[in-house]
């Protein structure tokens, strides 16, 4: 997952409140190609075009309803690796957890490289890579070990429920 500095809202073809804050969306041509958490200072923007509007719908009523799915045309990317590590995180319920530990056994490949995946997600909350933890507690999230980020991961475990 991508996090660019806040000047870089502009860039999205919308950037919405959630309640862990500023969440950009770009998508065109009928797909979504990239969702990022966004800092705290981040200007919102107004959907730019149906796609980025319906993929805002989509992620406001997700967090009014975090159990129920939110599909989006998203835009095919990745490393082979890359989508099976994603489609493993897609299956962790709501309100569960997986270690990245956990999730390389299942695959046949190290913790580190699971990690490493996790943070190229360009859909997080679609592909829920915050249900990932360390065996130890927490973990990183978004290719951040500190700050906000982790608010941000703590937060969306909290709101579905994950102990």
């Amino acid at each position: 997952m991508r996090t660019p500095d806040s000047s870089a809202g502009i860039d999205f073809d919308a950037v919405i409140a959630l309640p862990f804050g500023p969440f950009g969306i770009r998508a065109s041509d009928g797909t979504v190609s990239e969702l990022v958490f966004l800092p705290p200072d981040t200007p919102l923007r107004s959907p730019a075009n149906d796609t980025a509007r319906i993929a805002a719908d989509a992620l406001h009523h997700w967090i009014e309803q975090p159990e129920q799915p939110f599909p989006l045309p998203l835009r095919e990317c990745g490393t082979p690796f890359q989508r099976r590590v994603w489609a493993e995180i897609s299956a962790i319920p709501t309100g569960w957890t997986r270690t990245y530990g956990e999730l390389s056994a299942r695959l046949g490949s190290a913790a580190r490289a699971v990690g490493q995946a996790c943070g190229a997600n360009p859909y997080p909350l679609v592909v829920p890579c915050h249900r990932v933890t360390s065996a130890s507690g927490l973990g990183g999230f978004a290719n951040a070990t500190g700050g906000w980020l982790l608010d941000v991961k703590r937060w969306l475990l909290k709101h579905e429920g994950a102990a």
